[in-house]
């Protein structure tokens, strides 16, 4: 299923690019411009672009972060609707922009000769809708009824299908060693995990940028509440910033105590941390 959803984004991307390398040529851009052509080519780009492959994304990675599988059938009667049912709505609407229908009209006389390509674009989204509707009913039902996934349900070479479905707290109970871009793929090496890191704190290895060699072990702070105050006061202050710039100078004071609640250092951890870099 995500293979299907990968495809139909390389084919409706070009097409995007296609209609994008016209409008750059001056003398159909002046006929093109503001017109049905632009929007069609605006949406076989991002739909294209992103909606495709989140669909498949979804269909991917779903089975990791709930354990279960999603429905094949129903994926591709959701794959085929939502395909055809694209090209249904916008392609149409090259033709339209070339006839002169300018966008952003929602009504237009009788006898533009207009009426049958919208009404085939109308038809279109309403196949774009059944099969968001059909994808919605596909994640709830496999979320309650799917067939259980296990670890590595596609064969998959990366690190996330190594780990249970869904992940247990923490990913892994020891940090794998990975030699490769496809750690599941390439033979097994020794040692297969880190070793000599503390389990009763929060350390981690950190490795050389170029080559990976082992180079450092470092702890990271316990749970708090500050990180979370931070995005919080933050984007209080964006928020407020659309309404009054005086949001800026008032939400800078909470921002500023929760980013120094976040980072002024913990005796008692500081106490842990000394203690760790001190081991051999």
């Amino acid at each position: 299923m995500p293979l299907l959803f990968v495809l139909a984004f390389f084919f409706i991307l070009v097409l995007g690019g296609l209609t994008g390398l016209m409008l750059a040529m001056v003398p159909l851009d002046l006929q093109a411009h503001d017109t049905y052509f632009v929007v069609a080519h605006l949406h076989y780009v991002l739909i294209g672009g992103a909606v495709f492959p989140l669909f498949g994304a979804v269909y991917y990675w779903y089975p990791k972060f709930t354990g279960r599988l999603m429905s094949e059938q129903l994926g591709r009667w959701n794959f085929w609707l939502f395909f055809i049912g694209f090209n249904m709505t916008f392609f149409p609407m090259h033709l339209l922009g070339l006839v002169g229908m300018p966008r952003r009209v929602y009504t237009y006389p009788a006898g533009m000769g207009w009426d049958t390509m919208n009404l085939i674009a109308s038809i279109g989204a309403a196949t774009i809708a059944a099969s968001v509707v059909l994808f919605l009913v596909n994640v709830w039902r496999s979320r309650l009824q799917g067939a259980p996934a296990g670890a590595n349900p596609w064969g998959a070479g990366t690190l996330e299908w190594s780990t249970a479905s869904p992940p247990h707290p923490g990913n892994f109970v020891a940090v794998p060693i990975v030699y490769g871009r496809e750690p599941l793929w390439d033979p097994r090496r020794d040692p297969t995990h880190v070793a000599g890191l503390a389990v009763t704190h929060r350390e981690v290895l950190l490795t050389t940028v170029l080559d990976a060699e082992p180079d450092n072990r470092t702890v990271f702070p316990h749970p708090t509440i500050w990180p979370f105050a931070s995005a919080v006061a933050t984007t209080a202050l964006f928020v407020g910033s659309i309404f009054t710039p005086w949001a800026v100078v008032w939400m800078l004071l909470p921002v500023t105590i929760a980013l120094i609640g976040w980072f002024w250092p913990d005796r008692k951890e500081n106490r842990e941390h000394l203690v760790l870099e001190r081991r051999p």
